[in-house]
């Protein structure tokens, strides 16, 4: 609830806000704890927009990869909630049905995964995979604007 109260009163929601001096995001400290605490992650899921799933640190490293290679029978819970929100739900609200079926089965691969390198491996390509869909949809919004702009 504190936590909620905390990010409603901060109306600053600037990308360069949700993120420190390492790159890190509210979710990278989260998920980067011993044991992230499930309610904090559906508060920060709710509270956050979606990309911001996908911003790297100054490492170079995703937050959901702290709950890759810290597998725990939780973490898998969280992983699987943070996937949701940032691949098929905005798959979902795009409307891409062929593709939230692909992404739907690479989740429950590296779900499904326990060893920690091909899991690591297995999530890299679906964020490889994500990362053209978001190209292709953007690509398309453009395309859109500009052919509306010359009727």
């Amino acid at each position: 609830q504190e936590l909620c109260q905390c990010i409603e009163t901060k109306e600053e929601t600037k990308e360069e806000s949700l993120v420190d001096k390492f790159g890190m995001t509210p979710f990278h400290v989260l998920f980067s704890t011993a044991e992230p605490r499930g309610e904090l992650v559906v508060v920060l899921l709710d509270k956050f927009p979606h990309h911001v799933l996908g911003l790297k640190n100054a490492n170079g490293k995703l937050a959901m990869e702290y709950l890759v290679t810290n597998w725990t029978p939780e973490n898998k819970i969280l992983l699987e909630m943070a996937l949701q929100s940032w691949m098929l739900s905005r798959l979902t609200s795009w409307g891409a049905t062929s593709c939230i079926e692909v992404m739907r089965n690479r989740v429950e691969d590296i779900l499904a995964e326990d060893d920690e390198g091909r899991r690591r491996t297995l999530f890299l390509e679906a964020c490889s995979i994500m990362k053209q869909y978001e190209n292709v949809e953007a690509t398309s919004i453009l395309e859109m604007a500009l052919w509306k702009g010359q009727l």
